[in-house]
C-alpha cells in the first residue's frame, strides 16, 4: 500500500464514505465562505465598497445574544449565545446593515434573528 493509498483509506473511514463529507445542507465551501451563494453576494459587496455604494464591510462579525453564565464561584455554568453575521457595512445613507447570506432557515437562525432584535435592536437582512 502507498502512501497515497493509506492517505485516502483513512478518509474514508473519518468520513464514512468515498470523498469529502457532504454538509448537512449541501453547501459547497468557497474560500473562506460557507457557500457560493455566500462567495458571490461577498464579491458583490466588495465591489460596491470599492464604487463608494457602501463602506466599512466586515465579515463574519459577532454578536453576543445570551452572555455566559456563572455560578457564585466564577465556574462557567452556560457558554454565551452568540450570532455570527456574514456581513456588516454601511449603506450609503450611513445606516449599518446586518446581512446574512441564506439557502435553508433553521430554526435556531429563526431564534437567532429574533433575539438580534430583542437584545441589539438590529434587524437582519436576509439575501
Amino acid at each position: 500500500m502507498t502512501v497515497e493509498e493509506l492517505r485516502r483509506y483513512s478518509r474514508e473511514k473519518a468520513t464514512g464514505s468515498r470523498g469529502a463529507a457532504a454538509s448537512k445542507y449541501h453547501a459547497v465551501r468557497v474560500g473562506r465562505h460557507a457557500s457560493r451563494k455566500e462567495h458571490c453576494r461577498a464579491n458583490q459587496l466588495k465591489l460596491m465598497e470599492r464604487a463608494g455604494m457602501i463602506s466599512g464591510l466586515q465579515e463574519q462579525v459577532s454578536y453576543e445574544l445570551i452572555p455566559a453564565q456563572r455560578d457564585s464561584s466564577g465556574k462557567l455554568l452556560e457558554h454565551a449565545c452568540r450570532y455570527v453575521a456574514d456581513f456588516v457595512y454601511r449603506d450609503e445613507n450611513g445606516n449599518v446593515v446586518v446581512e446574512d447570506t441564506k439557502g435553508f432557515r433553521t430554526p435556531e437562525y429563526r431564534l437567532k434573528r429574533k433575539l438580534m432584535l430583542h437584545v441589539h435592536g438590529i434587524r437582519i437582512k436576509e439575501t
